[in-house]
């Protein structure tokens, strides 16, 4: 992996990575969802426009992995806490997303990016991370357990019409 790099998501990656996004999302997730649920989600959320004013967002820093100029995967980061409701730490925030090109998981870049997620929060005064997982995703579910991750809570996340069960995943710091 030494040809990999890893560095912050500029105005000029918005296309790329509303592409990486989007295929992502839709490889892991898009056959849950009915047409018209999805394709608003998409626009609203990984859309280029909504890439680009979410890397314009000093709260969400964006990380990605590039190899020979292919995006590869990308980290973003909540500076403040998702669910204050189950925070157990004084300064909880937020791993909101970390999606990798399908043909790149196993590579390791997923935990590089963690690494790099764990100490960014950690920099920015984190005492703990929260993130989302759906239910169903129990390949995502042991690579956060490996990273010291553990289920909390229930929660929901809606696509649509639809409400989603998710597990609330946290780790001190």
């Amino acid at each position: 992996m030494s040809d990999l790099i890893l560095r912050p998501a500029t105005a000029a990656d918005s296309a790329a990575l509303s592409h990486l996004s989007t295929e992502s999302f839709v490889a892991a997730f898009g056959d849950m969802y009915n047409a018209q649920d999805l394709a608003a989600y998409l626009a609203e959320t990984k859309s280029d426009a909504a890439i680009a004013a979410q890397i314009a967002d000093p709260a969400g820093p964006i990380q990605l992995a590039e190899r020979g100029g292919r995006l590869l995967g990308y980290c973003k980061l909540g500076l403040g806490c998702g669910w204050p409701e189950f925070a157990r730490g004084g300064a909880a925030m937020e791993l909101k997303q970390l999606y990798m090109d399908p043909a790149a998981t196993g590579l390791g870049i997923g935990a590089m990016l963690m690494d790099w997620a764990m100490a960014e929060l950690a920099a920015r005064g984190a005492d703990e991370v929260q993130l989302s997982v759906f239910s169903g995703n129990h390949g995502a579910q042991r690579f956060y357990a490996r990273h010291g991750f553990e289920k909390i809570a229930d929660i929901t996340f809606r696509v649509g019409q639809q409400l989603d069960h998710e597990f609330l995943f946290a780790r001190m710091l």
